[in-house]
């Protein structure tokens, strides 16, 4: 399977992610760069989750439909033709990293799923939905991880 080259002028892969980017700061979705998409997808799905976090890995960015011709999106900004979904703070689009405060630095694994076909998920989907929904389906995959702690 080929890979996606997923990158950020934020941050670079396994540093840590600004606090204007963080929920209690700006909460700013970062800026993202990607390349190598598979000419066969159909669209795109981008996750953020936290895996480190103490309920479970928590969702903090999920969109879907986007378009598979794109190179990225801007901060503070959708990834062009996508659909945010709800995050795990019940509110649709970005929420960024809010680790309690005293743990080690959380890490958020931005992923960017090339698709050959399109992905059906419900408003609020959990990660393991997600997963489900995405791995069997995809023809390529980039990862990026942020860290954060407060």
């Amino acid at each position: 399977m080929a890979g996606i080259e997923l990158t950020s002028s934020a941050f670079d892969d396994h540093a840590v992610l600004a606090r204007r980017y963080a929920y209690e700061g700006e909460n700013e979705s970062p800026p993202l760069a990607w390349s190598g998409i598979p000419d066969e997808a159909t669209e795109l799905v981008l996750l953020c989750e936290d895996p480190d976090a103490p309920s479970g890995t928590f969702v903090h960015w999920v969109v879907v439909g986007i378009d598979p011709r794109s190179d990225g999106t801007e901060a503070g900004g959708a990834p062009p033709g996508g659909t945010e979904l709800v995050n795990g703070f019940h509110e649709r689009g970005w929420g960024g990293p809010h680790p309690p405060p005293g743990d080690d630095a959380h890490r958020y694994h931005f992923r960017l799923y090339a698709l050959g076909e399109p992905c059906v998920l419900p408003e609020a989907p959990s990660a393991e939905r997600i997963h489900r929904a995405v791995d069997d389906r995809r023809l390529a995959v980039g990862t990026l991880v942020a860290l954060y702690r407060r």
